[in-house]
């Protein structure tokens, strides 16, 4: 695509993110969360507001089914300690906030479950935070109850850079795959987990 990259690998300025590979189920509720108004982007939304269901449907399918390798990136800089605190946030979470661990949705290796959870790995540390300070403000949002937002209202902002620079630090893992299921209930209730895919 011309925004995400040669077939959905992402493009090299970091802004737009990989869509390969990424959970069919993911793909489709951003599609309508730009197409409904819970996501912002003009040139998006123009693309996709008149098309239908079974469409975006296909669209979501498509772009799931590549299976094609990562680019090597190099990881963003930051201070150890910064780096501490976002894998501890990452990996368990803050229980004194009840803040639960990225692993808990995103799965223990980070690439996802499908099909509706993506993963965090090989997403350019700048789009993660901008993508989590969207969800802060409310100007990114899903279908409700929206986990995210509730996640990340309990952030301040040098927590959402931490994990943004911590997970943009991490390798790719060599067979970068969504989880088939999750192994354990979700920590909050979650509208973009369920039938949208019908």
């Amino acid at each position: 695509t011309v925004c995400h990259g040669p077939s959905g690998r992402a493009a090299t300025d970091g802004y737009y993110p990989r869509i390969a590979g990424k959970p069919a189920g993911y793909l489709y509720n951003q599609l309508l969360n730009f197409r409904e108004g819970r996501r912002r982007y003009a040139p998006m939304t123009a693309l996709i507001d008149t098309l239908s269901d079974d469409y975006l449907r296909e669209i979501a399918g498509y772009f799931a089914s590549l299976d094609l390798p990562y680019a090597m990136q190099q990881p963003p800089s930051a201070p150890p300690e910064m780096l501490r605190r976002g894998e501890a946030l990452v990996m368990h979470g803050d229980a004194a906030r009840q803040l639960p661990a990225c692993v808990q949705c995103h799965g223990p290796q980070l690439t996802g479950v499908a099909p509706w959870i993506p993963g965090l790995l090989g997403l350019p540390a700048d789009y993660l935070n901008g993508q989590l300070g969207a969800w802060k403000v409310g100007i990114r949002r899903a279908q409700a109850p929206d986990c995210m937002a509730q996640v990340v209202q309990r952030m301040p902002e040098q927590d959402i850079a931490a994990v943004a620079r911590w997970l943009a630090a991490q390798p790719i893992p060599a067979n970068y795959k969504p989880a088939a299921a999750l192994t354990q209930p979700l920590p909050l209730p979650c509208g973009v987990v369920g039938g949208a895919l019908r």
